[in-house]
């Protein structure tokens, strides 16, 4: 049995759902939220083109080095935005997080931590993987702090690495955590979660 397929990820603030066509009139809404695409910086997608980038994904899925996942929270029920594995090499096994994005009034708050804990345990305890990447933006400096929150080690900076939606090159920084990391994480995590949802 292959185990990097299409799985539900939940916990008592979010669920992380296999993503499909039937979320884009959801993402749609929830990218107007801040109008996120307007950020040259994240892959958020612009009104009408949320179907494509939905079923980008799920080709990326079907090609076996990505699943997508759609963002629900858990007190409204809503669809708050998306995020996928991607990079998946299930030789070692390895991949990335990203492709990550929420509705405004969700970003800054407990949302991401709990997304991410629930990304990572599944990653190393379940995918059992040897590490995790995550890629940014040189420019995006808020994406950086996030990643840095979660224990992630900053490894470096891959110059004229891809294009922006806008055409421009783009410098992506790299962080990663290690299997062996991951126990202190998930304390470091599971504390910084209950700080800010009771905050929230």
């Amino acid at each position: 049995m292959n185990p990097f397929t299409p799985t539900r990820l939940h916990d008592d603030y979010v669920v992380l759902e296999p993503l499909c066509l039937d979320h884009v009139p959801a993402l749609e809404a929830a990218a107007a939220d801040g109008e996120l695409w307007n950020f040259h910086v994240t892959s958020v997608p612009a009104p009408g083109h949320t179907h494509d980038y939905v079923a980008r994904a799920l080709q990326g899925q079907l090609d076996g080095h990505m699943l997508p996942f759609a963002v629900r929270e858990v007190s409204s029920g809503d669809i708050v935005g998306s995020t996928r594995y991607y990079e998946i090499d299930a030789s070692l096994p390895r991949l990335a997080i990203g492709y990550t994005w929420y509705a405004k009034r969700w970003q800054k708050s407990h949302l991401n931590t709990a997304c991410k804990r629930l990304l990572l345990e599944h990653a190393f305890e379940t995918l059992d993987c040897a590490a995790v990447a995550f890629h940014t933006d040189e420019l995006n400096e808020d994406s950086q702090r996030a990643i840095e929150r979660l224990g992630a080690q900053r490894e470096g900076v891959l110059r004229a690495h891809k294009r922006r939606g806008d055409g421009s090159l783009r410098n992506t920084v790299c962080f990663s955590i290690l299997a062996e990391e991951w126990p202190n994480v998930e304390n470091w995590l599971g504390m910084r979660l209950n700080r800010l949802a009771a905050n929230s």
